[in-house]
């Protein structure tokens, strides 16, 4: 599908890929993943052509269709369904050409391709991804300019899915999305059978979707077999045993220099001496185990304050001129609390923020503050308001105000990895990474009691999450998160508040069962429509026949029975094949043999993959059949 050989490339003075080299398989889903900066971005505008390599070569197989996410979302008149509709380029050119052709041969291929491609349920297949991600039937009819540029991301993000490409590529394909629409995008990917080829830092997103994981380590690609978790425990072994290898080479090398160093001068042993010199020389310079730097940082500790620090009791908040968002809110938080907030975008989580931040009053009912509270403040959007031109440490001092000496300055920002060179580079120039952690750190200046997070995971990697787990489990406020990272919301939050049909109440139970309903709650919906439509249908159907009157309208039942016994059978041992076949790709006995082994089996899961998806597809048209007799 897609081969790498001896890539080269150099961004600025900074080597990025030395000769690195990596191949892909059809059908496989690869999560590329490395270090802020190591060059994972990068690496897919080289495949996009977007940048050209210095050496090496990028090789895709025959006339292989490369799907990704614009980086100019859609916007003005065109509605939402339209948009993701013309990104199938093909479909489009080909009912614009059926239009004007008045020459009947071609008019004749046209109407077969289009029946190849199944361009007639093109509509409902768009509309499907859609809802999914976060659209429902009258957003997807409004105009995309209509829209914040979050959500025309997501417009873009959902024509890039609606063409089915043969190699999918995304970039931090989360950072747009909350947590409901996050969970379709895995169960989508999961289902999706063509390559894709992901950037991503979302721990659980790799684990559930990715097959491989390639990591760019050291200016090379290193590809390894299995999802994040196996990528990493196989790693983490690797570099022991590097090491355990090293140790064990200095040793040699220690005892045989001792044997030089002692016997050289003797005439009796001046020959043994040479020889180890010469060995010695033979086992070149010692190889150190490459060791990436972790970026540690914490919070500043607040003053202890008597709980609750907030309390709200019967509050109602909207925006000036508009209606009600929140009503009858009965909460309260306390020191210690770590809550997490849930529930799809534009349910109202951000005006809950802004109401406990205090940068909105309530309307009715009143919110009691601990008079002492002071309130840190997160969003990925306050990123706009940075100076580019200025420095990490002529953000800090301002915020700190007049006066500060140069060492408070600096060991704020210490506290989040800034070195003294790092904190005196203009902002323009670091990464997404590091603006995130700057704006934690104004967040944190003034030691709050109580500290909200608006998505802050977005840009960090992998060791930065994990500090960032850390620094929130070591604080000693509270703190009220919003996120679609699940592993952070697993590791962090001992309370889950859904925010939903304009109110936030307390959810009973872990993420993991917060998730399960949000599936239970997705699955039954289709059927809950299907029976409203029916009803508001029912003027429309004909008057029952009389009992014993002939129906030759409608078809035997018996058949079409049959037909979903034999397509439900189907469907089970294809199902059952490919368990087996994932328990053989995940033994690692099975790629301790050839290679070839382990390539055909890979083979044998994409092809069970489609057939499977074949069967599901005969199995509910078998379905909606004997329910439409």
């Amino acid at each position: 599908m897609l081969s790498i050989t001896d890539l080269s490339f150099r961004h600025g003075e900074r080597v990025l890929f030395d000769r690195a080299s990596v191949a892909f398989s059809d059908g496989w889903k690869v999560g590329l993943v490395g270090r802020n900066g190591a060059g994972k971005s990068t690496l897919l505008r080289l495949i996009l052509k977007e940048y050209e390599a210095d050496s090496g070569t990028i090789n895709l197989m025959g006339r292989t269709r490369i799907g990704s996410v614009p980086q100019d979302p859609p916007g003005g008149d065109i509605s939402v369904i339209d948009a993701v509709l013309a990104a199938d380029v093909e479909r489009t050119e080909l009912l614009a050409e059926a239009e004007t052709s008045e020459d009947g041969i071609r008019l004749g291929d046209i109407h077969m391709r289009l029946d190849e491609i199944e361009a007639a349920s093109a509509p409902s297949r768009a509309a499907s991804i859609l809802n999914g991600l976060g659209f429902d039937n009258d957003a997807q009819q409004r105009p995309c300019g209509t829209f914040s540029g979050g959500w025309r991301m997501r417009v873009a993000l959902a024509g890039t899915l609606f063409s089915n490409p043969d190699l999918l590529i995304l970039d931090e394909p989360s950072n747009h999305l909350d947590l409901e629409a996050m969970l379709w995008l895995t169960e989508h990917l999961k289902k999706f059978r063509n390559t894709v080829l992901m950037v991503s830092h979302d721990r659980d997103l790799l684990n559930d979707v990715c097959d491989h994981i390639v990591h760019i380590d050291q200016e090379k690609l290193v590809s390894y077999t299995g999802n994040y978790d196996f990528f990493e425990k196989t790693r983490a072994e690797r570099l022991a045993n590097d090491a355990a290898q090293q140790q064990k080479a200095a040793a040699q090398r220690k005892h045989m220099q001792a044997f030089v160093d002692r016997f050289r001068a003797k005439a009796s042993k001046a020959r043994q001496a040479q020889s180890r010199m010469k060995m010695i020389e033979k086992l070149g310079p010692i190889a150190t185990v490459p060791i990436d730097e972790k970026i540690n940082f914490n919070f500043p500790s607040p003053e202890l304050l008597a709980s609750p620090i907030e309390t709200l009791d019967e509050v109602s908040v909207g925006y000036p001129g508009g209606p009600d968002i929140l009503h009858k809110l009965d909460l309260r938080i306390d020191m210690e609390d770590r809550i997490a907030l849930l529930g799809q975008n534009g349910n109202g989580k951000s005006t809950f923020i802004r109401l406990i931040s205090q940068q909105l009053e309530p309307r009715e009912g009143k919110l009691k503050k601990t008079p002492k509270l002071k309130v840190g403040y997160f969003s990925q959007d306050q990123e706009e308001g940075l100076d580019f031109e200025a420095s990490p440490y002529d953000h800090m001092a301002v915020a700190l105000g007049a006066g500060v000496p140069e060492h408070k300055v600096r060991a704020q920002l210490g506290r989040f990895g800034f070195s003294r060179d790092r904190g005196n580079l203009k902002v323009g120039v670091m990464s997404g990474g590091e603006k995130t952690r700057l704006l934690l750190a104004l967040a944190t200046r003034n030691a709050p009691h109580l500290l909200l997070l608006d998505e802050p995971t977005n840009h960090l990697d992998m060791d930065a999450r994990a500090s960032l787990v850390d620094a929130i489990n070591d604080f000693e406020g509270a703190v009220v998160l919003v996120s679609h990272d699940t592993h952070l919301v697993k590791m962090v939050a001992d309370q889950l508040w859904v925010v939903e049909k304009g109110t936030v109440q307390p959810f009973e139970g872990d993420i993991d069962e917060y998730q399960t309903k949000l599936l239970r709650d997705r699955s039954s919906r289709p059927a809950k429509e299907g029976k409203a439509k029916k009803q508001k249908n029912m003027s429309a159907v004909p008057a029952a026949k009389p009992i014993g009157a002939m129906n030759t309208d409608k078809p035997k039942r018996g058949p079409l029975k049959r037909a979903l016994e034999e397509a439900e059978k189907a469907l089970t041992k294809l199902t059952e094949e490919r368990a087996a076949l994932e328990a053989k790709l995940a033994d690692p006995k099975t790629y301790a043999g050839p290679p070839q082994a382990a390539a055909e089996l890979q083979k044998q899961k994409v092809q069970l993959e489609r057939d499977l998806a074949h069967a599901e597809h005969q199995w509910l048209a078998a379905q909606e059949a004997l329910e439409a007799a």
